[in-house]
């Protein structure tokens, strides 16, 4: 495990513990924060081995924080972590991550009944040891029991290509229900990021109730958790956890606001009332008149509700898109953003001459269908086996059968290029006089994807520096939750890019979005040329298009960025610059 990774469990390892140990909020929160810094840090961690004071011009970490990670990175070890380990057994911290059960809890169970470890829990519940532990009845043992064997089935987060499908269906299943006026998801799922928790939905309804028993028959529902007057969350079959709150129409953009988060933006948003004398919560931006009670409940009229829109601007700042509602967004701006509408060139695609499923004929058609101004076809190089790659006399047939369905086909520019694989020493896997062939190279790592970060730095900036090479294809190569891929140091090759005015992907498939969407950030805020590519292997997949959309918003990058926006002529001159 890389170190910066190993920090970021450290640190958030040390969050839980003090949790457990009773600490106050400020100092847990200030380890976690720590934690969240490092997992959007583009740096290479090790270079600040012996520079503590260049730790703290990251905002959220302190002084004694950055002195700790120095401690890992020089010792391997941090001496707090080590210190809280010796008061804590290691094995209470899965019991943590059992669904309900809070630090209160949990430190109840560690006291009353010895539980130190998921196999303890597990033994005391079978045996009944349970019983005795205080503030502890049958109902909650047997909802500890059921979270447990959830747990074990539910495994990792959900990806966003399993998360977003999912939830639009039970949008449209319950907004067949009379009555309704509107559902929306929130949540992690609505700010875009790559992996999701659990499901949350916010509906309005002049029938809550009706609409409460109509989610109720949501398909693949394995249990009812919880179903109030307003509120009802459902387990489903999937290993995924669903919550709908039925919320008043006139409150509907306090609550879209409250429940998309995330955390860290709402408290943002929470001081910045403060500050001007007003109070803001899931129902509405209030004025603050000193009463401690609810001022929903007292009938007070809020400044604004019902939009999200209505109360950015009532707080005097730019409406925040929910891409942009992250800790580390800032309030006051908000830059053009990407729109799936911008979109006009597809450059990574493939056909049925290596992996794809689809003519090269079937290819453009479907391009043109979606809107498309260009279509790269870009299929694998040799080395790519697996993927039925093309070898050089099969790659210069491939090339003239699309420069003949490019010169037959009206409305749409085909280009002839092709996925080339990027070898471990930085080659590239055809010679140049044949690179020289192709209107598009988009280059990208397929092997050798556990380099260490020095040599994976070198093999993209060599390729990046290729003067043949038009965009780095995901340049890291990772699987989301099941393979980490490639952990160069970022900043090297943005500045390649740079110099080399050579794109880097944000691949949209949603198994892989890379660049993610910290990296997109680093890029853009450098001035670097991106790509939004589907990486389309049949037609259905031009429908990634929106995660890739949605990791480039969240990483502010903007249209006049992103080549795949440019219209046909600046990105064709740009394309034959190369040539």
């Amino acid at each position: 495990m890389a170190a910066r990774d190993e920090l970021i469990e450290l640190f958030e390892s040390m969050g839980s513990m003090l949790e457990l140990l009773g600490a106050n909020a400020f100092k847990v929160n200030a380890h976690r924060r720590v934690a969240r810094v490092l997992e959007d840090m583009t740096e290479d961690i090790t270079s600040y081995a012996d520079d503590p004071k260049g730790l703290t011009a990251f905002d959220g970490i302190g002084a004694g924080s950055a002195k700790k990670i120095c401690e890992y990175l020089q010792t391997g070890r941090i001496s707090e972590h080590d210190a809280l380990l010796e008061e804590i057994p290691d094995g209470l911290l899965d019991v943590l991550q059992v669904p309900g059960l809070g630090p209160k809890t949990v430190r109840n169970l560690w006291e009353h009944a010895d539980i130190e470890s998921m196999q303890d829990l597990e033994a005391a519940i079978a045996s009944g040891g349970l019983v005795k532990v205080p503030r502890l009845g049958a109902k909650t043992i047997a909802n500890i029991a059921d979270s447990i064997q959830f747990m074990k089935k539910a495994g990792e987060r959900m990806p966003i290509g399993r998360a977003l499908p999912l939830a639009e269906l039970i949008v449209e299943h319950l907004r067949e229900q009379p009555g309704v006026t509107s559902v929306e998801y929130a949540g992690s799922l609505r700010r875009g990021r790559d992996t999701i928790g659990d499901l949350d939905l916010l509906a309005c309804c002049d029938d809550p109730a009706g609409l409460i028993e109509h989610f109720k028959s949501t398909k693949g529902v394995e249990k009812v958790l919880l179903a109030g007057e307003t509120k009802c969350s459902l387990r489903l079959d999937r290993g995924v956890q669903v919550d709908l709150r039925v919320v008043p129409e006139e409150a509907l953009g306090a609550a879209l606001m409250y429940f998309t988060g995330s955390k860290e933006h709402n408290v943002k948003l929470r001081e910045r009332a403060v500050k001007a004398g007003q109070r803001l919560n899931e129902y509405g931006l209030y004025p603050d008149d000193g009463n401690e009670e609810p001022p929903q409940e007292r009938g007070v009229d809020p400044i604004a509700s019902k939009s999200e829109a209505d109360i950015y601007e009532a707080l005097g700042l730019p409406f925040h898109p929910p891409e942009l509602r992250e800790d580390r967004d800032d309030l006051e701006t908000v830059p053009p953003l990407v729109e799936i509408d911008d979109i006009g060139a597809e450059l990574h695609a493939h056909t049925t001459a290596s992996d794809g499923h689809l003519s090269i004929e079937e290819l453009v058609a479907e391009a043109k269908r979606r809107g498309f101004h260009t279509i790269a076809v870009t299929d694998h190089s040799r080395s790519s086996v697996q993927a039925n790659g093309l070898d050089e006399d099969r790659l210069r047939k491939h090339i003239d059968e699309v420069r003949k369905v490019d010169a037959a086909t009206k409305g749409i520019r085909v280009l002839a290029g092709s996925e080339v694989d990027i070898h471990a020493d930085g080659s590239l896997d055809y010679k140049d006089d044949l690179l020289a062939q192709l209107d598009i190279v988009v280059a990208s790592p397929h092997s050798a994807l556990r380099q260490d970060s020095d040599k994976a730095t070198k093999r993209l900036v060599q390729a990046i520096a290729h003067p043949l090479v038009h965009i780095i294809g995901h340049p890291t190569g990772r699987i989301i939750g099941r393979r980490a891929g490639l952990e160069p140091d970022l900043h090297a090759l943005i500045e390649a890019a740079l110099a080399h005015d050579t794109a880097l992907e944000i691949n949209a498939n949603p198994q892989r979005l890379d660049l993610r969407d910290v990296h997109v950030r680093a890029a853009a805020e450098a001035g670097c040329l991106l790509a939004i590519n589907t990486d389309a292997h049949a037609a259905k997949h031009f429908d990634f298009l929106r995660y890739g959309v949605l990791t480039a918003r969240r990483g502010r990058l903007g249209p006049d960025q992103c080549i795949s926006c440019w219209k046909a002529k600046q990105l064709h001159d740009w394309l034959a610059s190369k040539r």
